[in-house]
């Protein structure tokens, strides 16, 4: 029983002696193996690998990937018209040689991380001294950027070199502090009040013209209606009158008994009217059937 017991424990020391002699790189890491503290080599490939078992030997895991870094720091920056702004960035970059970055950086991504960020927010306050907000707001930003990015590689790729590259260096927002952003609105909101003022009293002044303009076209055309109307109604009375002259003409005692019917239709008009004569009167001389004999009526030719 002993035995079997000696055995067992011989296994189970012997596989956890060979599992920590093992040990796995992930294709998004690099492997780094120490020697009794001491770098004693990096392993870039992915795949299994052997070392001493510790305290002979160590591994520790530093990411390869593409990384980001993302501003978090709000303290306002000075342009060069003394404009205090606030800028939100981001930085694309990656740890190329492990022992350079674990000696004179970290031994992990938020050493890098930290340095890089006060890295760039020097450069960024370097570069926005030397330019106004309107350049920082125009296709000037590009510049700005790509000079952010020289100086930061200038800075990790110095005497002590950091092991990173830095990809690319993005402002993602450019903006004045509380205090410059509620007078600048209220100024812009002044502003358009003033434009949308003058754009109505602009649109009143066209619209009273345009008014007018109607106005006139429409007495013009009402007179020149009542012109024409007046015209052809003097011609038609022109040549009413001639008809009646012509029809007169040739039957007088007809012309005067029809004149007679005219006079008794417009003296009668209501069945309360009344009409007070004299009996000697020739208003109803027509009624009375003894109207003047009837002129002879000029002969044809």
């Amino acid at each position: 029983m002993n035995r079997i017991g000696f055995i067992v424990t011989s296994l189970l020391v012997l596989l956890a002696l060979g599992s920590s002699m093992l040990f796995v790189v992930d294709q998004r890491q690099f492997g780094v193996v120490y020697a009794l503290g001491q770098i004693e080599k990096v392993i870039t490939e992915p795949g299994l690998n052997f070392k001493l078992p510790p305290p002979f030997q160590n591994v520790s895991y530093i990411d390869k990937r593409l990384l980001t870094l993302d501003s978090t720091d709000t303290e306002p920056m000075l342009t060069a018209e003394k404009q205090r702004v606030v800028i939100d960035w981001y930085v694309r970059w990656r740890i190329t040689d492990p022992q350079e970055y674990i000696r004179n950086v970290g031994l992990d991504e938020n050493a890098g991380a930290n340095q890089l960020n006060r890295v760039v927010r020097n450069a960024l306050q370097e570069e926005i001294n030397k330019r106004t907000v309107k350049e920082l707001l125009s296709a000037k930003r590009e510049a700005l950027m790509a000079d952010v990015k020289r100086e930061t590689l200038e800075a990790v790729r110095g005497i002590k070199p950091w092991g990173v590259d830095v990809v690319d260096v993005r402002i993602t927002r450019v903006d004045y502090v509380d205090a410059i952003t509620e007078s600048v609105y209220r100024r812009m909101e002044a502003e358009r009040k003033r434009v949308a003022n003058e754009l109505r009293s602009t649109g009143a002044a066209e619209g009273e013209k345009i008014r007018a303009d109607a106005d006139r076209q429409r007495e013009v055309a009402l007179a020149n209606a009542y012109r024409d109307a007046q015209k052809i109604k003097g011609e038609g009375d022109a040549e009413a009158a001639k008809t009646y002259a012509e029809a007169f003409g040739r039957d007088a005692q007809f012309a005067q008994f029809y004149r007679s019917l005219e006079a008794y239709k417009a003296s009668f008009g209501k069945k309360s009217d009344v009409v007070v004569l004299d009996q000697s009167s020739e208003f109803f001389k027509a009624m009375r059937g003894n109207a003047a004999p009837a002129a002879p009526a000029p002969a044809k030719r």
